[in-house]
């Protein structure tokens, strides 16, 4: 008779664990050479400490930047076509609406939510994690305008210009690191989700 850890269902399957993993790398990447990219030309009144940056220089940084970029790219888009591909993406973040949100954020802040079953996504979740599939569209559409400002010049006028593309960028990446953060918080109070995202099971 098999094992009763054989026989779980599997709730996240292998792409989903494996571009997870590899989105969790890439946004790492991005945010601590970001960080020093900014370092370089802030335009706010403060900036990074260097110990929490990455690439130790501007252009150890950008090159850091590049290739988080790239993989972010590449495996967020593996990682949506996988998504619709399989139905996930209707499946499991729709629908979502206001009083589902609200009502569900209530019982939340009341510590009423329930999280028995790992499969289903609450509707704040669900938009969440909306929110940041939005935000990292947000933030590769800025950052090509960073990136090659000539050559995307119909995208920066639309963003306003550079220097308002440097801002969308910047509060792009902040929303994300938001996100990560409230994510952490949320795997702390429910470490099972954390096992599932490793195992599957």
């Amino acid at each position: 008779m098999p094992a009763p850890s054989a026989m779980s269902p599997v709730i996240h399957p292998r792409w989903l664990r494996v571009t997870h993993w590899l989105n969790a790398l890439a946004v790492v990447v991005m945010v601590m050479s970001g960080w020093r990219i900014y370092n370089a030309a802030p335009f706010f009144d403060f900036t990074f400490p260097n110990g929490i940056t990455l690439g130790g220089w501007l252009g150890g940084a950008l090159q850091w930047h590049f290739a988080g970029m790239w993989l972010l790219f590449a495996n967020g888009l593996l990682y949506l076509a996988l998504n619709v591909a399989t139905g996930r993406l209707w499946r499991k973040f729709l629908p979502v609406s206001p009083g589902g949100v609200v009502r569900d954020l209530l019982a939340a802040l009341r510590g009423q939510l329930s999280h028995a079953d790992p499969r289903r996504y609450n509707q704040v979740q669900r938009l969440a994690y909306l929110f940041v599939m939005a935000d990292i569209a947000v933030l590769v559409l800025s950052g090509l305008v960073l990136w090659k400002s000539v050559q995307f010049d119909l995208l920066r006028d639309l963003m306003g210009g550079y220097e308002a593309a440097r801002r969308v960028h910047f509060f792009a990446m902040a929303l994300l690191a938001g996100f990560v953060a409230v994510h952490l918080a949320m795997v702390a109070l429910v470490p099972r989700s954390l096992l599932t995202m490793i195992r599957g099971k």
